[in-house]
């Protein structure tokens, strides 16, 4: 692999690991296939994607992508893993989604190639898990055409994320396998804002995702101290 290529191998590796289980909604990917809707929901009541030109970086098999393309949206999805990728490529066939493309090819390299070329972009769920999460937004803002929208979330960075995303969520409740996250690399909202704003974008919503272990469910609110989201503009 590329040294200077912003992924994690290790982190590759263990998605590529489990990528014949993303669309199985039992599975390691359930929380995913949960907060699906919520995130897709979010992001169209603010961009509209419909018609629209999508990006979704860090796709891996695809359950958002699938969905914005289903929602109407021209959609582009880009990983590094080839598993991944792959599973998604097989899901759109089965399904019928004609209008998802997926590729293997990093958010900075997608950045020399296609500059200003989407109407949206999607980065979910992703940023946690590279060395450089700032060289990411950095793409993102490059991808994006002027006025057109960014979307984020990632985990903030507290004792209470500690708890709720890492010893919760992976060893209590065991939704997500041990190890999925690594505490360091969690995101404050102040960071990724700080971020965004220094490569020309506009934060204009922020929102938090909460779980209710009973009940089994998820919803969005204002409570940012463990997951969270960010729309952004491109100036």
């Amino acid at each position: 692999m590329n040294q200077n290529l912003n992924a994690d191998p290790a982190e590759l590796a263990k998605f590529s690991d489990l990528a014949h289980r993303w669309w199985d909604p039992e599975s390691e990917f359930r929380p995913l296939h949960q907060i699906n809707p919520l995130r897709l929901t979010w992001i169209d009541s603010l961009a509209r994607i419909e018609g629209k030109r999508v990006l979704d970086i860090g796709c891996g098999g695809g359950i958002l992508s699938d969905a914005m393309a289903r929602k109407g949206a021209s959609v582009t999805g880009i990983d590094l893993s080839v598993k991944a990728l792959k599973v998604a490529q097989l899901h759109a066939l089965e399904a019928g989604t004609s209008n998802v493309d997926y590729l293997e090819i990093s958010a900075e390299a997608m950045a020399l190639q296609e500059p200003g070329a989407f109407d949206v972009v999607t980065c979910m769920e992703m940023l946690e898990h590279v060395p450089d999460p700032s060289s990411i937004v950095r793409a993102c803002s490059t991808l994006v055409k002027p006025g057109g929208w960014v979307f984020f979330s990632t985990l903030n960075r507290n004792p209470k994320s500690f708890l709720f995303a890492i010893l919760g969520a992976e060893y209590v409740l065991q939704l997500l396998p041990k190890g999925t996250h690594e505490y360091a690399k969690f995101i404050k909202p102040s960071e990724l804002a700080g971020y965004a704003r220094g490569v020309g974008l506009e934060l204009t919503e922020t929102r938090g995702m909460e779980y209710n272990p009973l009940s089994r469910r998820y919803w969005l609110s204002d409570d940012t101290s463990v997951n969270y989201l960010f729309a952004t503009r491109k100036a």
